[in-house]
């Protein structure tokens, strides 16, 4: 049975052309530098974000982590979003890698308050750590993309007190073409960039981690103490190239469908979709007003051939992907308008 899944663009599986590059990759020893393809890879990668070079990782959790353990020494002070993927989402994994203190800001739609961000930096003093490093995301796990205005101005603070800013742009082709620009032009608003190969661009698995090239070769031994030191990996990067090539272009399109789909579940009665926050391919709801179980409606739609998570914090979130088509929206809005009137 073919299954419609909306749980994330994680679950993307790779394209045909992907398949192929990876049975005809040319391969060698990474850890030696040896492996063509995943050269390729990172250096097309750094040229896409403006940087001067890259690093192929396992994951988008890895870039980040790396990020911080490269730019951070241990007991310092990463001032970042409370609901940021990497307060949120990364197991407390910067308490134990770059053994950091993380400083967390609230956020209005993904933005810190600028003049906020540069009260917290801390002055020397023998009582308080070091305030090592700023993180950005965009675009925004709660489906939102910040502005390039914004960035500049988090930027212009750090510059000012010497503070390098990561950007987790895990979907950062999805906020570029939400924002009409290019991906370069949010990267220069940040010191290092992570971004992700294996949500919406389909490929299999691995993030990229771009920034200088000093920054890169730190970041290169870091990767190898993590346990990220892979061998003959060209043949995950081959469908990496794949994706950066041929698939950013269709993100649109999971854009247009999540814009259909959050227009569809408005017309349901008792159903609250958060219209304004539809910037990207994510499509958040409240469906309480309808008195349904958000547990029974996510087994009947599984009955029905669709895969959706559970609501969390109340809200149910919809991601629309490379495989999930038009038609499969009306198929997924009318099971759901199906469901709630039985």
């Amino acid at each position: 049975m073919r299954y419609i899944d909306l749980r994330s663009d994680t679950v993307t599986v790779p394209t045909p052309e992907m398949y192929e590059a990876m049975a005809t990759a040319k391969v060698g020893d990474d850890v030696y530098g040896d492996d063509p393809t995943v050269r390729e890879l990172e250096e097309y990668s750094a040229e896409l974000l403006g940087k001067e070079a890259a690093l192929f990782v396992p994951s988008g959790t890895f870039g980040n982590q790396l990020a911080l353990f490269t730019h951070c020494e241990r007991g310092d002070e990463v001032i970042l979003g409370e609901d940021c993927h990497i307060v949120a989402y990364e197991v407390g994994a910067a308490a134990v890698i770059a053994g950091v203190q993380l400083r967390t800001l609230p956020t209005v739609k993904g933005e810190m308050d600028p003049a906020a961000v540069e009260a917290r930096i801390r002055a020397e003093n023998i009582h308080y750590p070091r305030t090592g490093l700023i993180c950005l995301e965009n675009a925004y796990s709660n489906g939102r993309v910040v502005s390039l205005e914004y960035m500049k101005s988090i930027f212009e603070i750090a510059q000012k007190h010497s503070i390098p800013v990561h950007l987790d742009g895990a979907r950062i082709f999805n906020a570029a073409i939400s924002l009409g620009v290019e991906a370069k032009e949010l990267a220069r608003y940040a010191d290092s960039v992570m971004f992700c190969l294996s949500k919406g661009l389909c490929a299999p698995i691995g993030s990229i981690l771009a920034g200088t090239r000093d920054f890169i070769a730190v970041a290169r031994k870091k990767r190898k103490l993590m346990g990220g030191g892979m061998r003959q990996v060209g043949v995950l990067a081959a469908p990496g190239l794949v994706a950066l090539k041929k698939m950013i272009p269709y993100l649109a399109e999971d854009h247009k469908n999540a814009e259909l789909l959050g227009a569809e579940l408005a017309k349901i009665p008792g159903i609250k979709v958060f219209s304004e926050d539809i910037q990207i391919n994510m499509v958040f709801c409240d469906i309480s007003a309808t008195g349904y179980d958000p547990e029974l409606l996510v087994r009947k739609l599984y009955e029905r051939g669709i895969k959706v998570n559970a609501a969390e914090n109340g809200l149910m979130r919809f991601v629309t992907n490379y495989w999930v088509s038009r038609d499969d929206i009306y198929y997924v809005a009318g099971c759901i308008r199906e469901i709630l009137a039985s």
